[in-house]
Order: C-alpha cells, then structure tokens, then sequence
C-alpha cells in the first residue's frame, strides 16, 4: 500500500514484558495478572495501537503504543451505560461515525498520585478497541479524490496522534 510505510516504523511488535512494564495507570501486580491478547495473531504492520478487552471483566480494556521509542500503555474501563439505541456515534481516535452500541465512553486513571486520589480522562472509543482496522477499510474510489491508500495513511496518522494525545492526558500530571 502507498505511504503506509511510514507508520511502519512507529509500530514495533511489542513483547509480554514490554506490554506489562508499559502500563503507566496501574500497579505492576495489575500489569502482571492482566490478560494478554495473542500476540502471535497481531498483524503489527497494520496497527497504530494494541487494544483489547479483558474477557473476565467485560468493563476493563487496554491500549498500548508507542511514543518516543518506549511502549506507553494504559487500563481502560468502559462505562456501564450505553447511549440510545438506533443513533449513530463518533470514535474519538478513529473518528469514524458507528452505530452508537459500537462506541463506548472509555475512562483511563490518570498515573501516579492524581489516579490514585480518583482522577481520570475518558474519551468515546470503538467498543472492540479496533481503531486499527476499522481505518484501513478502503472507500471506493473517486474522481478527483486521493488514492485510497493515501485516504488510509492520513488515516492512521490521525489516529496515531489522537492516541497519543490522549495517553499523553492521562500520563500528566493533573
């Protein structure tokens, strides 16, 4: 695909540990028993983050990216309430318009002191956590538009951003 290739050095495949030692909003016995996707089925090349949902407790996700050639990952907690049923909502990373049973409130702890004193950010987010696919789904092609593949690189750097915006949100100090 053209210009994708310079995401893919922002994307590193990430190892157990490293995913583990990420985890700024957490306690490292947190970090230790949290559920780990398979790594071994992450197509790497074609994410801008690693996000997934805890299948023991439906509440809680988590996303890991990097930033500044360091792994920064954060525990999610998904809100109980849905929004109406038979409306349309925006992820805020993607930014992509869904059905609104496919967009969930996410809030993250902020780290250190201020997540411990009950400080945190949230922000709508897909529901399954796959920004990263979603954004690679190509629109047809148009006259007088860009490539799709262009379409699909703005794409992805756009949500790179937006993700590390908001791990930047909760990694500061309040």
């Amino acid at each position: 695909m053209v210009g994708l290739a310079i995401k893919l050095e922002d994307v590193k495949p990430l190892t157990e540990a490293e995913i583990r030692n990420s985890i700024v909003n957490a306690s490292k016995g947190e970090a230790t028993r949290m559920p780990l996707p398979g790594l071994h089925e992450v197509l790497w090349d074609e994410r801008e983050y690693l996000g997934w949902r805890d299948p023991q407790s439906p509440l809680r996700g988590y996303l890991v990216h990097w930033m500044d050639d360091q792994p920064v990952g954060i525990v999610l907690r998904a809100s109980s309430a849905s929004m109406r049923p038979g409306i349309s909502a925006m992820c805020s990373l993607c930014r992509t318009s869904q059905p609104s049973d496919q967009v969930t409130m996410f809030s993250a702890a902020r780290a250190g002191e201020a997540g411990r004193n009950g400080n945190t950010v949230g922000t709508y987010i897909c529901s399954d956590l796959g920004c990263s696919m979603i954004i690679r789904i190509l629109p047809p092609k148009q006259p007088m538009q860009p490539e799709p593949e262009e379409i699909v690189a703005r794409r992805a750097e756009g949500l790179l951003t937006r993700v590390q915006n908001f791990t930047a949100d909760v990694v500061k100090p309040a």
